[in-house]
């Protein structure tokens, strides 16, 4: 009872303690900015359009919303009944038809014809210097770089937030949910195509600072563009929603100098060649299983979780399962190709990495197959 008459006095502290809480995170230049109340600061030409779009629209509908209301105060206070103002008897005015009909009109056109120009503009991914592919997958994201300096070069991208900052074992970092571990990098003052897609359901790739959003649907392709004209590092999200960890899918894009693009894919293309497998080379069975490991944390855990238990009535149970006990060709076959909401991982891992993370999986947890080892080559004769 005492404490239901204390209620009334600490919810003002409760409140004003919720409100605080956000003054207490950090900026981000290119991603949420404290106490920020406008777009993000836009990099790029079109992100600089619609950011003006945005205020020239929210600059007349405050004109209007000033005259109408203007317009009816004035009306209501000078016509009122009290001072003896009588009711005008008329049924239809011409005059007042007309010029709410026209003026509308105008003002719409007004607002149209400048939105319609950035929208086009934003649809004209021609002439591209580099041209990156994004594939969207639950939770993550896949790039290839098709064309232009750095074609080639290929990589995952996952969340970078340890596991502990999310489940509040530990304090939250700087970019806490918008960290990755391997950022897309593109040089400054370059135009880039981003050539969409994704494996499994609807995704989206969005980068406020650059004015970009664009849908990535399976067994679609959708393309956009831009060109960061400030160096710097600019952060986004996945807007679609995509599943449980929607929320753990960021998009971080590292603008460099021209220079240091070169550099860059000069150290990504070594990287590569030194980590490039041979898929006629003969494993151990402990080599398989620790290299299968780490290929299951970065690309499995996410759906079939770190005890193989999967997700009831989403993703299917690796320990256990009869399909990871059973013949291995069967196996070897959905990873490659997929099935259901398993996507097919042929083109994201390689030979050495798919008979890995299989091998891991035939021999770990509960899990003791008969044909217990997976090898590269085995893996190449499926394809």
């Amino acid at each position: 009872m005492k404490d239901a008459k204390r209620l009334p006095f600490l919810l003002p502290g409760a409140f004003l303690l919720m409100a605080a809480a956000p003054w207490a995170a950090a900026s981000d230049a290119g991603g949420p900015t404290v106490r920020q109340l406008n777009l993000h600061p836009p990099v790029t030409r079109i992100a600089e359009e619609i950011y003006s779009l945005h205020n020239m629209m929210l600059i007349i509908c405050l004109v209007i919303f000033i005259a109408v209301f203007a317009v009816m105060f004035y009306s209501i206070f000078k016509h009122r009944k009290s001072v003896g103002h009588q009711a005008a008897k008329f049924h239809e005015s011409t005059s007042v038809e007309i010029a709410w009909t026209v003026v509308p009109f105008l003002i719409v056109i007004g607002m149209a014809l400048p939105a319609t120009k950035t929208v086009v503009a934003m649809k004209d991914t021609s002439n591209a210097d580099i041209t990156i592919k994004a594939t969207g997958m639950q939770w993550k994201w896949g790039y290839n770089y098709l064309a232009g300096e750095g074609e080639g070069i290929n990589f995952l991208s996952n969340l970078a937030t340890p596991r502990q900052q999310i489940v509040n074992a530990e304090a939250k970092g700087e970019n806490y949910l918008l960290e990755v571990d391997n950022p897309v990098v593109v040089p400054v003052n370059k135009k880039i195509r981003v050539v969409l897609t994704a494996n499994d359901v609807i995704h989206s790739w969005m980068i406020p600072s650059f004015g970009v959003k664009q849908d990535a649907i399976p067994g679609f392709v959708r393309d956009t563009w831009f060109k960061a004209e400030k160096i710097g590092t600019y952060r986004g999200q996945c807007v679609e929603l995509c599943g449980k960890d929607h929320a753990f899918m960021p998009i971080v894009v590292n603008v460099v100098s021209e220079e240091d693009y070169r550099a860059w894919v000069d150290e990504r293309k070594k990287e590569m060649a030194a980590n490039v497998d041979d898929p006629n080379k003969v494993w151990t069975l402990d080599e398989l299983v620790q290299r299968g490991e780490k290929v299951y944390s970065s690309n499995c855990i996410a759906c079939h979780q770190a005890n193989g238990k999967g997700i009831p009535g989403s993703f299917a149970a690796l320990d256990g399962s009869q399909i990871v006990l059973g013949p291995k060709a069967a196996n070897i076959n959905i990873v490659l190709h997929g099935k259901g909401a398993m996507p097919a991982w042929q083109p994201v891992l390689s030979e050495t990495e798919i008979a890995a993370v299989i091998t891991y999986t035939r021999n770990h947890w509960s899990n003791k197959a008969a044909e217990n080892i997976v090898q590269p080559a085995e893996v190449l004769a499926a394809k």
